[in-house]
């Protein structure tokens, strides 16, 4: 019997919902889904510039866990790019070691109600504007 997956640490939710290829006529159904930590290990290796081993103890995995989450991601990324399907960023088996929301109108994230300050552009200032994060509705 396999043990329970632990949850990989995210420094923070994704800016946007996932990439769509232009060009081509494409079909939603025929999306890749990229979770979370997988997006996470690409952002931490590839745009941060950190090793391997520097993004495995940010996300709380082994090393050998890390270079699985990323290959799968890199893997995915490669198909979606080949065949012109959309990538969603979506789901996994993560947490974050804060709240974050997401104003309603401008779609800002924002690390905790305490961190709330008035977004550039938004008419309105408010709590009540800010929904919590949920990954199905980055």
């Amino acid at each position: 019997m396999a043990r329970p997956q632990k949850s990989r640490k995210l420094l923070s939710p994704p800016l946007m919902h996932g990439f769509k290829p232009f060009g081509i006529a494409v079909c939603p159904r025929e999306s890749i889904d990229l979770q979370l930590e997988e997006y996470e290990s690409i952002r931490l290796v590839n745009y941060e510039g950190m090793s391997q081993e520097e993004a495995a103890v940010s996300m709380e995995v082994s090393r050998p866990t890390l270079t699985r989450i990323y290959n799968s991601g890199l893997n995915k990324i490669a198909k979606a790019f080949v065949e012109g399907r959309i990538i969603r960023i979506q789901g996994g088996n993560y947490e974050f070691d804060k709240e974050w929301y997401k104003c309603k109108r401008c779609h800002k994230l924002i690390p905790g109600m305490e961190n709330h300050t008035p977004c550039n552009g938004c008419k309105v200032f408010g709590d009540e504007e800010l929904v919590p994060f949920k990954d199905s509705k980055l």
